[in-house]
């Protein structure tokens, strides 16, 4: 009797230490985990905001806040016009794939093969802009597009041999006219035209431009790309 009870007693004791061990076990606090977590992302959410800012703040004001007034003098392209596989020959007669022309900055100049006064007037004050460049010059060539079938005067053909930043190529008016565009009122070859390297026409100059301001126009643009355009191809 004395064994069962004995036995007995070391059951219940072993059931009480076992009630005891489980009950003094802590309980899981899962509204701690919950915040904690939320906490965690907030805090991530706080530093890709802070990271974002900048890039944000730019969009909004070139797309939402973008200020009216313009320092350029030339009349902005926007959006830009990316070349078109215009029909491209030389002087005598070979083909040119248009896509050659990019990598560089280009200055167009458009106008018949028999070259006017004023033809030759814009061929001019396009060399001289080149020139006024200075240094950054190599970044820039100078592109005649002859825009029919005439023979180009002797002299002045001659004269632009001798020009390695100049290149003239022929192509039909119709196809310049489906890509660049005159300002109201005045005819296509009336302006000279800016291409930036990746073949997007991008701005216009003016008709009887003043040259000190195009130049500043031109620094800019330069200077903006310094950082990925080259001179050459």
């Amino acid at each position: 009797m004395s064994g069962s009870k004995s036995s007995a007693r070391d059951a219940g004791q072993r059931t009480e230490a076992l009630g005891l061990t489980v009950h003094a076990m802590p309980s899981p606090d899962l509204r701690a985990d919950v915040r904690r977590t939320r906490s965690g992302r907030l805090r991530m959410l706080l530093v890709v905001a802070v990271c974002a800012a900048p890039v944000v703040a730019s969009y909004l004001s070139y797309f939402v806040l973008r200020p009216q007034a313009r320092t350029n003098y030339g009349a902005l392209v926007e959006p830009t016009r990316s070349l078109p596989p215009l029909p491209l020959r030389t002087l005598d007669g070979r083909a040119v794939d248009a896509a050659t022309l990019k990598g560089q900055w280009l200055l167009l100049a458009l106008g018949p093969g028999a070259c006017d006064t004023a033809c030759e007037k814009r061929l001019y004050m396009q060399r001289q802009l080149r020139e006024m460049l200075g240094r950054e010059r190599d970044r820039v060539d100078k592109l005649w597009l002859v825009t029919d079938d005439a023979e180009v005067p002797a002299a002045l053909g001659a004269a632009l041999k001798v020009d390695p930043s100049m290149q003239v190529l022929r192509v039909p008016r119709a196809a310049l006219a489906a890509w660049l565009q005159p300002e109201d009122g005045r005819a296509l070859e009336d302006h000279l035209y800016l291409v930036d390297p990746m073949g997007e026409w991008m701005m216009r100059v003016p008709a009887e431009p003043d040259p000190s301001r195009v130049k500043r126009d031109l620094e800019r643009l330069l200077r903006a790309s310094s950082s990925w355009d080259l001179a050459g191809r």
